[in-house]
């Protein structure tokens, strides 16, 4: 018999962002409590609820393509948490450290939340982004309304992404940042920005290879490698 989490993942994909917090919240729900990915489930979530609130009509210069990268973005982390349950070895070597670590003692919440946010944007919006694009008939090398649209996202995460920080050092977990040693260097270092701006160029890159399908393949494969090391760092235990 096929556990909650694995019927829920085996549903259709959403089709809105309040699908995707819905989904997100069931698969948070689904986790056992202190569940590495389960805390990274938390912060996408408060993540995408912001994306959601602020998707009103006007408030983008092309609000179907966001809402279809969103999607396609979201649908990623899906299908690596279907993979890890059905397929271990087929799930992305990006993700790997937090799959592998997520039971681990003495790695603080906000480090599985970083490490799945350092997999999620640095390795699946490229790819997010590429595959959009081709759906959407979009050439992404000259998309200046998504990308305004993009990074009109940034600067609404960057509120958000402090937010949540104070949350997981207060509301979520009762620590203080103090308290974490040197992992405060580690997330001091983590900035959701600058990780989107490069995941744009990673996707370009991929976009110009794509008439070399077997080069654009070792470049994923490679992105995914990088990734997955950045992400080890990123799960050191504190104690």
């Amino acid at each position: 018999m096929k556990s909650e989490l694995e019927q829920l993942l085996a549903a259709d994909p959403p089709t809105t962002i309040d699908g995707v917090v819905e989904r997100l919240g069931a698969i948070d729900a689904a986790l056992p409590a202190g569940d590495g990915v389960s805390w990274f489930a938390k912060l996408y979530l408060e993540v995408t609820r912001t994306v959601g609130t602020e998707m009103i009509p006007g408030s983008f210069r092309d609000p179907a393509f966001l809402l279809q990268l969103d999607l396609a973005f979201a649908g990623l982390f899906f299908d690596t948490l279907r993979r890890s349950l059905q397929a271990p070895p087929a799930t992305p070597k990006a993700w790997a450290p937090l799959i592998e670590a997520r039971a681990t003692p003495g790695i603080a919440p906000i480090q599985f939340a970083l490490a799945g946010m350092n997999a999620h944007i640095n390795r699946d919006l490229p790819i997010a982004l590429v595959t959009t694009c081709e759906q959407a008939g979009v050439d992404l090398a000259a998309a200046a309304p998504e990308r305004a649209d993009f990074e009109r996202v940034n600067s609404l995460l960057a509120a958000t992404e402090q937010r949540v920080k104070r949350l997981f050092a207060t509301g979520f977990v009762g620590i203080v940042d103090t308290a974490l040693g040197s992992v405060d260097d580690r997330i001091a270092m983590w900035n959701v920005g600058r990780a989107r701006d490069a995941a744009w160029v990673q996707a370009l890159t991929l976009w110009t290879l794509r008439v070399i399908p077997e080069l654009q393949r070792e470049a994923i494969e490679t992105l995914d490698h990088v990734v997955g090391f950045a992400g080890r760092g990123l799960l050191v235990p504190v104690s």
